[in-house]
């Protein structure tokens, strides 16, 4: 299979994976309302499925060395397309918790699988080039989660935009089974040839590196998305279609990046994408920080998606090398971090609001990001340790 083709069959369920986790976060009033709950309580809804998404990737990282990753992707789009299609139907809060945190795991078994086959079938010298590209359809499936989905949702209502989800995510699952029916069936699993795996990615300190960035990146940039409807309602800033419109900025900063990352890699090199990623990020945090209205907002999200991708799509690659013969191992980890940091990022974003205020909040978290890009730019602009075996 072309490289053009793999990021064709893994980026149709990139979108619909990546629509189905944000299209809740611009609906957070609109589902409180109707399911008669605060808002406070339905943003955790973003965490029942980052959490489970992330304490899955130690599982099924493994599984995919052993079994085959086409295969175990198939699975997962299964079960996701299931939980997707029952939360159209959940009669509470309750009901939906539950099928997001069943969602959360079966999407562990997607995105970071599909960067491990990137890692598997693209030549090294082009790989970050190749992820940036299945990134636009992921980033796409973003911007049309955050930005449609509210706009979507004051029209049909948030079962309705669950039902679009389904759909979408049914479409993926046909692209993935027809396009890898021909995928080779894989091994067995071995407990202690995994643990073994685990053992030779964990001594590297480059990986440690990597999984530390990426967990420490996701809280900062992350922990504020949730919340931003509930702020912009308290302000009378707008309300799901204005959230959506700003958080969907985000996403619009990944396009930039997309069509910019081979003039940065060209001319900036890793070490300078990385100090400026940081530095965009930083900045928008602080932006959003003094509570504009959404306009402003959504160019703040944008310079902080342009800054994130710099940053993130840089990680990717990078942790693609870091145990070649247990990749899919290795960017389960990667994504355990990072996405273990997200789920606890929107923790510590909820008690800042609460007990520091909005300003004080993304100021630390602006602070944070920015010495995570510098020190990050140090880090990795130094000579790999020996790769895991």
């Amino acid at each position: 299979m072309s490289p053009r083709n793999l990021i064709l069959i893994l980026g149709t369920s990139g979108f619909a994976g990546t629509f189905s986790s944000r299209a809740v976060e611009p609906m957070v009033g609109i589902i409180a309302r109707d399911l008669h709950t605060s808002p406070q309580t339905i943003a955790l809804l973003s965490a029942a499925f980052t959490l489970p998404y992330a304490f899955i990737q130690p599982i099924l990282g493994p599984i995919g060395d052993a079994l085959g990753k086409e295969r175990v992707m198939k699975v997962a789009l299964s079960i996701l397309f299931i939980a997707l299609t029952c939360s159209i139907f959940a009669p509470d809060a309750h009901t939906l918790f539950g099928l997001r945190i069943v969602a959360g795991a079966a999407a562990g078994g997607a995105i970071p699988l599909s960067i491990a086959l990137i890692g598997d079938r693209v030549d090294v010298a082009q790989r970050q080039l190749a992820l940036s590209r299945y990134l636009v359809a992921v980033i796409v499936g973003q911007l049309a989660g955050s930005s449609f989905a509210g706009l979507l949702a004051e029209i049909v209502g948030w079962r309705g935009v669950f039902t679009l989800s389904t759909g979408m995510m049914a479409l993926a699952l046909t692209s993935t089974l027809i396009g890898f029916r021909g995928a080779p069936p894989g091994g067995k699993f071995d407990l202690r040839a995994a643990g073994r795996r685990y053992g030779d990615i964990l001594s590297n300190p480059r990986a440690l590196a990597l999984f530390g960035f990426v967990f420490i990146e996701a809280i900062s940039i992350f922990g504020i998305f949730p919340y931003l409807a509930p702020l912009l309602d308290e302000r009378g800033g707008g309300g799901a279609a204005q959230a959506g419109f700003a958080i969907g900025g985000f996403a619009i900063g990944g396009l930039v990046y997309s069509a910019l990352v081979s003039w940065m890699l060209r001319r900036l090199g890793i070490t300078r994408i990385l100090a400026a990623g940081g530095l965009f990020a930083a900045a928008a945090l602080v932006i959003m920080g003094f509570g504009a209205d959404w306009k402003v907002d959504a160019l703040a999200m944008l310079l902080m998606g342009l800054g994130f991708y710099m940053l993130h799509n840089t990680f990717q690659a990078q942790v693609t090398e870091v145990a070649p013969q247990a990749r899919a191992s290795a960017v389960a980890l990667h994504a355990f971090s990072f996405f273990g940091g997200q789920a606890l990022g929107v923790v510590v974003m909820g008690v800042g609001l609460r007990s520091i205020g909005l300003t004080a909040s993304t100021m630390i978290a602006a602070l944070v990001i920015a010495s995570l890009g510098l020190t990050a730019a140090y880090v990795l602009s130094r000579p790999a340790q020996p790769r895991a075996r």
